[in-house]
């Protein structure tokens, strides 16, 4: 991976370097096992103080990203499998019937009809079979929406896919029981800790997006003399998007970047003769002229991932036990 930073950004370099990894992990440009460059090599490398390289490392093994291998170095860390390998599944199944228990018998249902449920309930799955419960955890609506959108095309009729914001698990009750009673829940790499911790007895796997189709069509479509203005919400997804239009319109040399909250936006927005907006940033839109070209830098769920990581799990052939005995043990 090139960990280039960019010091015309109106971004700390420490937050650039941070967000370069972060999200290079989260599209799979940085994979499990991967050595990163040395404190020293980095810090020479992209001409910064090694303290910045090392403050910057802390923190991602702190957030159980990266991994320090004792003589060896630094790696990319592959935490799903280290939580997976301590989970004791029978505990997690004792405690959502449990659950089901109280639940009822808070609801008034004698134990007797509701032992009846429960069989009829079984037996219903056990004869006509089940579509496994997926939900995608995401940031924006929108956004996750899609991206659920896109799984469940995938996955076919052997799941349902349904969208949820992290935001919206922490502050509804419902939308989090929905995440919590879920076979399997999908996020990004850079979130799973997060949401492993909300869903701390739900099976939680992360998979890398991507640009989408229509994102590279438009970068691809861009005139070469045009000003491009790029904006996101997040300052640590800055260089990343700047890197990937960098990528995907190589013809386009005059590449400007910031964040909406930057206290000069509307003089670069009125410099630009075409917006690129990172999904959350809409708010862009309302401060442009209506006829001035714009349109969304968005991501979309990785298909090899999905592929590789969801539907081996889906069958029951993945890491850790199958979706469907793992219900039935």
């Amino acid at each position: 991976m090139n960990f280039h930073v960019d010091r015309d950004l109106p971004v700390p370099i420490r937050l650039q370097l941070k967000g370069l990894i972060e999200y290079g992990i989260a599209c799979g440009e940085l994979t499990a096992g991967e050595a990163l460059p040395s404190v020293r090599e980095l810090a020479e490398r992209i001409s910064v103080a090694p303290m910045t390289v090392s403050q910057v490392y802390r923190e991602l093994k702190n957030e159980g990203l990266i991994e320090a291998r004792p003589g060896s170095g630094t790696f990319i860390a592959n935490s799903s499998q280290a939580r997976m390998a301590s989970r004791p599944e029978a505990l997690q199944l004792r405690r959502h019937i449990d659950a089901l228990i109280d639940e009822g018998l808070a609801m008034g249902v004698r134990a007797t009809d509701l032992a009846s449920l429960v069989n009829a309930r079984l037996f219903y799955r056990t004869s006509l079979g089940r579509r496994v419960s997926v939900v995608m955890v995401g940031i924006f609506p929108e956004a996750t929406a899609s991206y659920a959108r896109f799984i469940a095309a995938r996955l076919g009729e052997a799941a349902t896919v349904e969208p949820v914001t992290i935001s919206a698990m922490q502050r509804r009750p419902d939308v989090h029981a929905r995440g919590a009673s879920a076979d399997l829940v999908i996020t990004f790499v850079n979130r799973q800790r997060e949401v492993a911790a909300l869903l701390p007895n739900t099976k939680v796997v992360s998979i890398s997006f991507i640009p989408s189709e229509e994102t590279r069509r438009a970068l691809a479509s861009l005139d070469p003399l045009a000003k491009v203005a790029v904006v996101s919400r997040f300052p640590d997804f800055l260089p990343i998007m700047k890197a990937g239009v960098q990528r995907f319109a190589p013809h386009v040399p005059d590449i400007v970047a910031t964040t909406v909250e930057e206290p000069r936006l509307a003089e670069t927005l009125e410099r630009a003769d075409v917006v690129v907006y990172a999904t959350g940033a809409e708010s862009v839109l309302s401060t442009i002229r209506p006829d001035k070209p714009a349109f969304e830098y968005r991501h979309a769920p990785d298909p090899a991932d999905i592929e590789r990581i969801v539907l081996p799990i889906i069958r029951g052939t993945g890491d850790g036990a199958p979706v469907q005995q793992r219900e039935a043990s």
